[in-house]
């Protein structure tokens, strides 16, 4: 009991730690280096492995074509000859994602699902942006976007462009305020779409 109280006093005494402000800050410029785009590593290693390594060293994990295991560790990424893995789906629950890495997409051919939940950087950029890779509106077939804060409906309503979505699921995005109208504008460019909502 002693030991405990002494260490109690002597935590107390610790220096202050700095204010949330400072510290957001600091991950933010974190984050955004590890979303640098380097093209020159894609021209190295092939679009799916520079995209792979983007993808995971953010926290995101990505499935390839043929495999039921996603990766997860970076450290662990397969190797072999240069575009022998194609990546197939992206999860990128509490990732670090944010726009400005979004290039890093362009050359994926074969991505059919694309899961963003509690993504902090997420914008409706991301999502515009994600709508105007051509590879990606031949390839990309399921999308869920939820507890995404920073989504609002002009971000949902750029997804019309993925010509090929056939399932989107919406869910806790407090930005989404015209639900139904934004729901519409969606099945009207994409009839062959289902939109699935669970907002308030």
């Amino acid at each position: 009991m002693m030991l405990l109280e002494h260490l109690a006093r002597r935590a107390c005494r610790v220096q202050k730690l700095p204010s949330c402000d400072t510290s957001r800050q600091l991950w933010a410029w974190l984050n955004a280096v590890f979303n640098k785009v380097d093209h020159e590593r894609i021209q190295a290693v092939g679009p799916d492995r520079a995209a792979s390594e983007w993808l995971l060293r953010c926290g995101a994990h990505v499935r390839y074509q043929g495999l039921d295991k996603w990766q997860q560790d970076y450290n662990q990424l397969p190797t072999g000859a240069l575009g022998r893995y194609k990546i197939q789906a992206i999860d990128a629950t509490e990732s670090c994602i944010m726009h400005i890495g979004f290039d890093y997409l362009e050359g994926l051919e074969h991505v059919e699902e694309i899961k963003f939940c509690k993504c902090a950087y997420l914008l409706d950029g991301c999502l515009q942006r994600l709508s105007e890779i051509q590879n990606l509106q031949r390839s990309l077939l399921r999308l869920w976007i939820v507890s995404c804060g920073n989504i609002t409906d002009q971000g949902v309503t750029a997804l019309h462009k993925l010509s090929n979505l056939e399932y989107l699921f919406l869910s806790d995005l407090p930005g989404i305020t015209q639900k139904e109208t934004t729901a519409e504008i969606l099945r009207k460019s994409l009839p062959s779409l289902v939109v699935e909502l669970e907002l308030e």
